[in-house]
């Protein structure tokens, strides 16, 4: 039986896809603002903490969602595409023993060598007691976060987007009051601090994981985890196949972001400032891309599950258009018009200026950033991500090797901007290059 992901019209499709995705994703971005302010209301220190430990747990959610998430959706996609109906089946038990084994993997590692880790990431004194705080309990429950990213994933690939962004949206209401009562306290009920922010998330995230375990159980859902399903090596290196590769993609982001924010404090305290407030608009801009990317995905497996190679690439060209110029319009606006955003954060005219000299070099490219990373989802649903990963590649290296030249050569913060913005360009050309040259034929 022919499934409508691969015989409806393309832009009208996606949209429907995407809709719900972007309410869930754009309320995750809003979320990480809300608890970062929590923290503020702690104490400086604190804030510092949360500093060091952010990068670790934003990696979580891209490797969990992003990465492995791509690879569940993708393999399941696939064989729903080619009516394997039992295959695709049997692929939800084994994406939730992925995900079991990741997440335990992670709190073993967090629980008994987060101090050395986070010692070598550059923490001391009380703000290294601060994050570890945040970090014991946070990866404490990250195996909750591997499985609610993981269920939504089998989910997004049958076409199901409402059912993963309601639950997402529920995880984000729950963790603003939790973690916003758990951590500064409520009446009789007293704050515990760092340790009470995260646990607002362990919370939520194990409730949304509870739930999409029964929902996969129940007759509501299309596939169905049933533990009787027999395990095969092939069914787990479908998975892992997409999945390992996109989680090179994902460290490399973070990547990129450890390293500029490290490069730009050479240029002082407010050009940092100003890459700050820059990013905190990336991080809402991101959500909106991969609402559509998500979209692309299972229609992309599917198509190549029924053979349409033809159009799986329409599929993943639309997707990206429609992301690129959504974002390249946010991008533009910001350029011409900085202090709408910058002006949100502070009210110091030398990080004003920065900031606005940063949009005006970053704010065109941000079109550029769409287009690939929403090539890049597509790209997990055909399986050939090498050039996408590549192209990731290009972009750290553009601004690490760059800005290192640029700290020992008396370089600006301005011709650091235009290296990131180079970086962005660099990353969507060499994205769409390799999607137009790649055969996604089987």
């Amino acid at each position: 039986m022919q499934n409508a992901l691969t015989s409806a019209p393309i832009f009208p499709t996606i949209w429907r896809l995407v809709l719900p995705n972007i309410l869930a994703m754009t309320a995750g971005a809003l979320v990480t603002i809300a608890e970062t302010w929590y923290v503020g209301q702690l104490g400086l220190l604190p804030l510092a903490g949360m500093a060091l430990v952010f990068p670790m747990i934003m990696l979580q959610q891209m490797l969990s969602a992003g990465s492995m998430g791509g690879g569940i959706a993708a393999a399941i996609s696939r064989a729903l595409g080619a009516n394997d109906t039992p295959k695709a089946n049997a692929l939800v038990l084994h994406a939730t023993l992925i995900a079991l084994g990741i997440g335990l993997s992670i709190t073993f590692i967090f629980l008994f060598f987060s101090r050395p880790i986070f010692t070598a990431m550059g923490g001391q004194g009380e703000a290294l007691e601060q994050c570890l705080a945040y970090a014991h309990m946070a990866f404490l429950g990250v195996v909750s976060i591997w499985l609610t990213n993981s269920f939504t994933s089998v989910l997004r690939g049958t076409g199901n987007m409402r059912t993963p962004s309601k639950v997402l949206l529920s995880v984000c209401l729950g963790q603003v009051v939790l973690s916003g009562i758990l951590g500064l306290g409520l009446g009789p009920i007293r704050g515990f601090g760092m340790a009470g922010v995260a646990a607002g998330t362990v919370i939520a995230y194990s409730a949304s994981a509870v739930f999409l375990f029964f929902y996969l159980r129940s007759s509501r859902s299309q596939l169905k985890l049933s533990f009787n399903s027999p395990l095969s090596a092939k069914l787990f290196i479908d998975i892992l196949k997409v999945g390992g590769m996109s989680s090179l993609s994902s460290i490399q982001t973070v990547a990129t972001i450890v390293v500029v924010t490290r490069l730009m404090s050479s240029f002082g305290p407010e050009a940092l400032a100003a890459y700050g407030i820059g990013t905190r608009l990336e991080f809402l801009l991101v959500p909106i891309t991969f609402a559509f990317g998500v979209a692309c995905l299972p229609m992309v497996g599917m198509a190549l599950g029924a053979n349409l190679v033809q159009r799986a690439k329409q599929v993943a060209w639309s997707g990206a258009l429609l992301s690129s110029i959504l974002v390249a319009c946010i991008g533009l606006f910001v350029c011409f018009w900085p202090g709408a955003w910058s002006e949100i954060f502070t009210a110091n005219p030398l990080v004003i200026s920065y900031t606005a000299l940063y949009f005006l070099w970053v704010g065109p490219c941000y079109g550029f950033f769409a287009l690939g990373l929403c090539l890049y989802f597509a790209s997990q649903g055909a399986g050939k991500l090498l050039g996408p990963v590549l192209a990731g590649t290009f972009r750290l290296c553009t601004v690490a090797l760059g800005g290192v030249w640029l700290t020992q050569n008396n370089g600006s913060a301005v011709e650091m901007f235009a290296l990131i913005a180079a970086g962005m360009v660099g990353f969507g050309v060499l994205t769409a290059l390799a999607v137009f040259k790649v055969s996604w034929a089987r």
